[in-house]
């Protein structure tokens, strides 16, 4: 019997491969004959970089980049085991978690250290990137990216914008004839689970802005400024990406990786499916145990889960999930390839309690979701 065990990280408790040791160790109490098959998974959020690097056997590497205010910081990457794909969370070099509530400022952050990152891979041989952009703390259309990679953006007297994307207000043009050459020849694929055009009323200003520090007034200045940046993006690249779905994600990465790079936006969870080879592992097996930090109504938004449950579903093959909550619409799942969840809480406890014993938790759910699976009932 081959069972594939597939969660993804418990946020603030255990990663995926964690969990996925805690279930075999499940499995393994009512059938210790079986095949077992580790894939940690994500959905191109927290924990995919993670997930992809255990997953495949590959490798966490670091180096010096700049934060989103220009300050030297030792940020994380990753390759993966095929020695050909290197992935980048953008969160770790440009991230919101890296500034102080009083130090968020969107005018002036930046994603230069996403462009840094990008080069120590293209350094490092790789010509395959992918790149998670969620919890950016940036609001400059990937300006800063690109600056890192050699673009030049300039004002009408020549003169390079400061970082930021308040400076792409003055704008004028954009020169590329130093821009890396090697991204012509690199995939990149982008985790991105958001549709927001670059700007208006649901553009990464509007959007997002306020979370990254931005008032009503410097919403209204940012999106002005991002237009400005979409009109010449246009003209000088020939790349129109402003109402393109997901050019407003991570305050307009999204828009300049399409524009500068051969970038392709795609769900976060299929990305990293697709890396994994999922879909081979799948083979043969005869059961599926997905599971997340709370499974509710959110999941069955192609979140991680339900993401591999459809892979498994297209197989034949049973999906139950071992969670460490059910949350409302939690039922719903069972309409996007789960067969059955299940929760970890086996009596009432604190959240620090249930974080603390997380492993034993996953492993006693996973014995009993395994044991109720094996019943035969007899009419």
């Amino acid at each position: 019997m081959k069972i594939v065990i597939a969660p993804q990280e418990f946020k603030e408790s255990l990663t995926g491969i964690e969990i996925a040791e805690a279930m075999r160790e499940g499995v393994l109490r009512v059938w210790p004959d079986a095949e077992t098959e580790l894939v940690p998974v994500a959905d191109g959020g927290d924990g995919t970089l993670q997930s992809l690097v255990d997953a495949s056997n590959g490798a966490m590497l670091s180096g010096e980049v700049d934060d989103p205010l220009g300050r030297p910081i030792r940020a994380v990457w990753g390759a993966l085991g095929g020695k050909e794909t290197a992935v980048i969370e953008m969160a770790r070099s440009s991230g919101l978690a890296l500034l102080t509530p009083e130090e968020r400022d969107p005018l002036v952050t930046t994603t230069y250290g996403v462009g840094q990152l990008m080069l120590r891979a293209l350094d490092a041989g790789y010509r395959r990137l992918i790149i998670g952009i969620g919890g950016s703390a940036t609001n400059d259309g990937g300006a800063g990216m690109a600056q890192a990679l050699g673009a030049k953006l300039l004002d009408r007297d020549g003169n390079e914008l400061a970082r930021g994307g308040g400076a792409l207000v003055d704008l004028d043009r954009i020169d590329v004839s130093e821009f890396d050459p090697r991204l012509k020849e690199t995939a990149i694929d982008v985790a991105c689970d958001v549709n927001n055009p670059l700007c208006g009323e649901t553009g990464a200003s509007a959007i997002f802005g306020p979370q990254k520090g931005a008032d009503p007034a410097t919403v209204k200045y940012l999106d002005k400024a991002l237009h400005r940046y979409g009109e010449i993006l246009a003209r000088d690249l020939f790349k129109d990406v402003m109402l393109e779905p997901g050019a407003g994600a991570a305050g307009g990465l999204g828009a300049g990786l399409m524009a500068f790079t051969n970038a392709r936006l795609r769900p976060g969870a299929d990305i990293v499916i697709d890396a994994l080879d999922v879909d081979s592992r799948l083979n043969g097996a005869s059961l599926v145990i997905v599971g997340e930090g709370q499974t509710d109504r959110s999941t069955i938004f192609h979140k991680a889960p339900v993401a591999v449950a459809q892979r498994a579903k297209a197989q034949g093959i049973p999906v139950i999930a071992i969670s460490g909550s059910l949350g409302d619409g939690y039922e719903l799942v069972h309409e996007h390839g789960i067969d059955a969840a299940f929760s970890i809480l086996d009596c009432c406890m604190t959240l620090e309690a249930a974080m603390a014993e997380t492993a034993e938790l996953v492993t006693k759910a996973t014995e009993q979701a395994c044991r109720a699976v094996g019943v035969t009932v007899k009419a």
